[in-house]
């Protein structure tokens, strides 16, 4: 009885104290600006079928991608065996789906094992490829201190997570085997669960062993994988790896137009539209539009909720900042960077008006504080980092975001660029001659 109640308590209070910091991660991600991305839902599903749950955008890199899905499978397929361990910690069973499952039971748990020896060695190899291998892009500047020290943890973590699952069924195999196991009913003859991988296991480790000791790494290793779950989960706010869960929401509202087309400010392209349509009365009152409050972005809330929800969404693997042909040629920019800022910055600013009242600003922003204009004015607008990344991420959209304040706000750009755009003002084009020059190179002398 006593377990059972202590067993309710670490549920509620685990499964409480996520819903409380996923909310809070909500309401930062919607003090972004509104936009749609309502449209199209059956190419949004496919997208999010695709991308997110087959990780279509992994294989780019085959080795790493097949290591990934290991440990992608098993996050998703062990969650059935989580179902039965909570299912017996609220009655006070053991492996109550047993006897109604049957032999699928047993194929099922076995499966799961496969799939954990798997994600072990999974979680082997990517825990070498950071810290023995070093791999540059996971072990460039941005990643130091927390972010390196959170890679590692949670790989750690999986490791003792997996070693737990073998301590409960590798025992329990045992003590099954001597008629000790929790598990009495339905024994009909069987001296073994069959279980794929801790039947071989079980008597290897836990063979020379007696019963009580057997039931003590069997109780540790029960307890202690129930407890890995509730603290892997409630780790996942705080930690890059909430790409696990927002993966797919992200997908789903990928940004399915073609690449390179830009968002326009509907307040300056409402004003054009005035200034081109030869019908219109400049004088006639117009209908009330929404205040303009900036132009561009110049800190997180000035960006949409899905450029937030990016930032939350980045696994920072730093496959977006490897093709970066800024960042590989030396200059400053790193798409990684832009997105572990925008997600640092909105986290403290909502910590911030939760703590001080929602009108409260702290006197810093986005740009400037995090990321600097010369990060901004690095990017070329290739692309290339929004078709790397494995989750449809967008780190573009906030450079070209800040890149607009900074012009349309500031009037702060590079010389390169003042002549440019002066052209384009005066005569409509990039060049210093007008329009009706331009093709005077073409004409028979």
């Amino acid at each position: 009885m006593i377990s059972i109640i202590v067993f309710v308590i670490l549920f509620l209070c685990g499964t409480l104290y996520f819903a409380f910091n996923v909310g809070k991660v909500r309401a930062n991600i919607l003090l972004g600006k509104a936009e749609d991305r309502s449209g199209k839902r059956n190419e949004r599903i496919r997208t999010m079928l695709l991308v997110a749950f087959g990780q279509k955008k992994m294989f780019n890199r085959p080795i790493p991608a097949i290591l990934h899905l290991f440990l992608y499978v098993a996050f998703v397929i062990t969650q059935i065996e989580l179902i039965e361990i909570i299912a017996d910690g609220i009655s006070g069973n053991h492996r109550m789906f047993r006897n109604s499952l049957g032999g699928f039971y047993t194929f099922i748990v076995g499966f799961i094992e496969l799939l954990s020896v798997l994600a072990f060695v999974g979680t082997i190899f990517f825990l070498s490829r950071r810290n023995l291998l070093k791999l540059p892009r996971l072990n460039m500047k941005e990643l130091s201190g927390w972010p390196k020290q959170d890679a590692n943890l949670i790989l750690i973590m999986e490791v003792v997570l997996i070693c737990f699952i073998f301590m409960m069924n590798g025992a329990d195999e045992v003590l099954y085997n001597l008629g000790h196991s929790h598990y009495t009913s339905g024994i009909n003859g069987e001296n073994s669960f069959n279980f794929l991988i801790s039947s071989k296991l079980g008597p290897l480790f836990f063979g020379n062993f007696d019963v009580s000791t057997l039931h003590l790494i069997e109780r540790i290793g029960w307890w202690g994988h129930i407890v890995m779950v509730f603290t892997f989960l409630n780790y996942l706010p705080f930690s890059k790896h909430f790409h696990i869960l927002l993966a797919f929401p992200v997908t789903y509202y990928s940004n399915l137009n073609k690449k390179g087309k830009f968002a326009n400010m509907e307040s300056v392209t409402n004003e054009v539209k005035l200034m081109l349509d030869p019908n219109a009365d400049p004088f006639a009152a117009q209908p009330e539009a929404n205040t303009v409050q900036r132009f561009g972005a110049k800190d997180a809330t000035d960006l949409t909720w899905k450029n937030l929800l990016d930032a939350y969404a980045c696994t920072e693997c730093g496959r977006c900042t490897s093709v970066c042909p800024a960042n590989l040629t030396g200059k400053l920019l790193s798409p990684r960077k832009v997105m572990m800022d925008t997600r640092d910055r909105i986290t403290e600013i909502g910590e911030l008006k939760r703590k001080n009242g929602q009108d409260f600003t702290d006197g810093r922003s986005l740009l400037g504080d995090y990321i600097s204009e010369e990060e901004v004015w690095a990017c070329t607008s290739c692309n290339a980092c929004v078709q790397e990344c494995p989750v449809n991420i967008d780190p573009l959209s906030i450079l070209v975001d800040l890149r607009r304040y900074l012009v349309m706000e500031e009037s702060k750009m590079p010389t390169e660029l003042t002549g440019m755009l002066t052209n384009i003002e005066n005569n409509g084009a990039p060049w210093q001659f007008s329009q009706s020059d331009r093709y005077n190179w073409a004409k028979e002398d």
